[in-house]
């Protein structure tokens, strides 16, 4: 079984990684910007599954560096994790084009790309299951947080996204679903909202997604799910 990981060098997409590994007879591309903790992971017990590429995402000349390496391993694409994501906190009348546009372009653009480009890969697959990572301040009706205007709408993007190719692939057999996490004390929260304790760890988050990429699309498709332990 052949895995996609983004984001994949801390936080939930690290653990992820180290969780997927572990299944006997999976190999997961781990793809980050920094590789340098999956290199050290590579050494540990179940590194020989792990291949982790150095890309940006939002990149196009990256994209088809990741899409040179699956062509190369010519396995089926399974399963692919878009757990990348950037957050900006900041009062909407002060975020900048630039800082608006780097937001849009890791959560929104870089998923419906990488999507696209591996689209053949995960035609291949049996039941392939394509799952995208937002957030609990993106899924409609839920409680909103000053200062994520440009985070919490391009996960709602990310959301509309899911919902239209869960239907455009279906006939190819690949499920689209969503995560909709709530907090989880990862570096990029910590930044974010310096002081603020989530209730889960990465490695508890990771666990259920890992549990939901391998099994949620025998039950979903096209689902928005919300995954918090807190209310709201």
């Amino acid at each position: 079984m052949l895995v996609v990981v983004t984001g994949a060098s801390k936080g939930i997409g690290f653990e992820l990684v180290k969780k997927m590994s572990a299944i006997k007879g999976c190999m997961v591309i781990a793809i980050s910007r920094n590789i340098q903790t999956l290199t050290t992971l590579q050494s540990g017990k179940n590194g020989h599954a792990i291949l982790p590429i150095k890309a940006d995402i939002t990149k196009e000349k990256d994209l088809k560096k990741v899409l040179q390496t699956i062509l190369k391993i010519n396995l089926p694409l399974d399963v692919l994790v878009n757990n990348a994501g950037m957050i900006v906190n900041k009062a909407f009348e002060k975020i900048s084009t630039k800082e608006l546009q780097g937001v849009y372009d890791t959560n929104v653009l870089a998923p419906f790309k990488l999507i696209q480009l591996l689209l053949p890969a995960l035609k291949k697959s049996k039941k392939a299951h394509v799952v995208n990572i937002s957030s609990m301040g993106g899924f409609q009706g839920s409680a909103k947080f000053s200062g994520l205007s440009a985070y919490s709408s391009s996960k709602s993007a990310l959301s509309g996204l899911t919902e239209c190719l869960a239907e455009e692939l279906k006939g190819f057999k690949i499920s689209v679903n969503c995560l909709a996490i709530g907090a989880v004390q990862t570096e990029m929260l910590g930044k974010a909202f310096p002081g603020y304790k989530a209730p889960l760890m990465p490695s508890e988050m990771a666990e259920y997604i890992c549990d939901f990429a391998l099994q949620g699309h025998r039950y979903f498709n096209g689902k928005i799910i919300p995954v918090s332990s807190s209310t709201p």
